[in-house]
């Protein structure tokens, strides 16, 4: 064999090995994300290759994970010893997570804190520590279907602005045309969240008692089970939530859905026509409470991390405000948490569509939005004394009062 030839297949066998190293040398990083899968996998895509690019010796893989199996697969691979870098989850998810050791406590500095609005960043500070860098979030909206409003007779230039109007409006849609006017959002535990946009508190200030059983707190509740009994509100309401509501009004059967304005994204997709037909409202604001509760997302690195600086470099790369405006602009519909990115003037411009309308009203509630998920210890399991009890005072088997009296003894049990 002439000497060249052999000359060139070394030289090519020692660059595929060197490749090789240089592979097998890079720190493997994977980061999940919840249900943003088919819809963003561009921009996500995007976050792994520029953070590859930025740190060369990485290597990054993004997993997305349906909600309904999220907090069960990052159990299961902190157990294993095999966890992801990072991890989105919602501010609920992390207090349980937190509460069963499942994730690590982040060393962020001051200027790295000073990033972030201290809402959110509260929201992922428990005893001071903190356990994740905040993400996206979305003040509620009342998306609305003109067409049903106008066949129930109301008009829709003038939409409901209260609770008590929209219970109203709800009424008259359901007995004039047959559809439901609306489906609230009290499965779970989220009437612990109405409590407190009516400005009714939960816990006593020293935290160490619950105090949601007051004549005003049962006064809300039976508000929701009357309109339950008459049928008001869909039967499935407890059962599925805001699935069945965003479904129901995808379908047209739905005059009002409230919801974070992402949502009117996939009424979009999902119906074309109701989209045509969707006008959007403020979310009514009780101004006892003078706060929306504000679901919000953040980044977090699981128990057990090996690499846990460059974890911490992943998740702040995630959040920072050029990638949090980025992210908006693709969802067009969910608000950044940092504070420079907020002040785009990309959150108040836009056309007459419904997508549009519904990041402009929800850009206008943000200085009253707040993630109002309540720390306390056992959450699982109160939470499902909560859901149990509040199910039952629907379902006619307690009055609204023994079913709050019969939680709050048992959390006070456990406080």
């Amino acid at each position: 064999m002439p000497k060249t030839m052999t000359t060139g297949k070394l030289l090519v066998t020692a660059a595929l090995l060197s490749v090789s190293v240089a592979s097998a040398q890079k720190t493997q990083l994977e980061f999940w994300t919840i249900s943003l899968a088919p819809l963003f996998n561009d921009e996500m895509n995007r976050l792994a290759a520029q953070f590859e690019k930025e740190n060369p010796t990485v290597s990054v893989k993004w997993v997305d994970v349906p909600a309904t199996a999220i907090e069960q697969k990052l159990l299961a691979a902190v157990a294993a010893g095999r966890p992801p870098a990072v991890v989105n989850l919602s501010s609920d998810m992390t207090v349980k997570m937190v509460q069963q050791g499942a994730l690590e406590q982040m060393a962020l500095s001051d200027a790295q804190k000073k990033l972030y609005f201290a809402s959110p960043l509260s929201t992922f500070t428990f005893d001071n520590k903190v356990y994740g860098t905040p993400w996206y979030w979305a003040p509620k909206v009342v998306a609305y279907n003109t067409d049903i409003f106008k066949k129930a007779g109301l008009d829709p230039a003038n939409p409901p602005r209260t609770i008590q109007t929209i219970i109203d409006a709800a009424k008259k849609i359901k007995d004039k045309t047959g559809l439901y006017g609306f489906m609230p959002n009290i499965n779970g535990v989220n009437m612990l969240y109405l409590f407190q946009e009516a400005g009714l508190p939960i816990l006593s200030d020293d935290k160490s008692k619950a105090v949601f059983n007051s004549e005003k707190h049962v006064q809300l509740l039976q508000t929701y089970v009357d309109l339950y009994k008459k049928g008001y509100i869909p039967e499935d309401t407890m059962r599925r939530g805001f699935v069945g509501a965003t479904e129901l009004f995808s379908s047209g059967k739905l005059a009002m859905l409230i919801t974070g304005p992402q949502f009117i994204l996939r009424v979009a997709n999902d119906n074309k026509d109701v989209y045509n037909l969707t006008k959007v409202a403020p979310y009514p604001i009780n101004i006892a409470g003078n706060v929306i509760h504000t679901p919000l997302m953040g980044m977090v690195i699981p128990k057990g991390v090996k690499e846990k600086d460059v974890a911490q470099k992943l998740a702040l790369f995630l959040t920072n405000d050029t990638n949090q405006l980025a992210f908006s602009r693709v969802t067009q519909t969910t608000f950044p948490s940092t504070v420079r990115a907020s002040t785009d003037k990309y959150f108040k411009t836009g056309s007459a569509n419904a997508t549009d309308q519904g990041r402009l009203v929800s850009s206008t509630e943000l200085k009253k939005a707040k993630d109002l998920t309540l720390v306390y210890p056992d959450a699982s399991k109160l939470n499902k004394v909560f859901k149990d009890n509040i199910e039952a005072a629907m379902a006619g088997q307690k009055t609204a009062k023994q079913a709050l009296d019969d939680i709050v003894k048992a959390w006070n049990a456990s406080l």
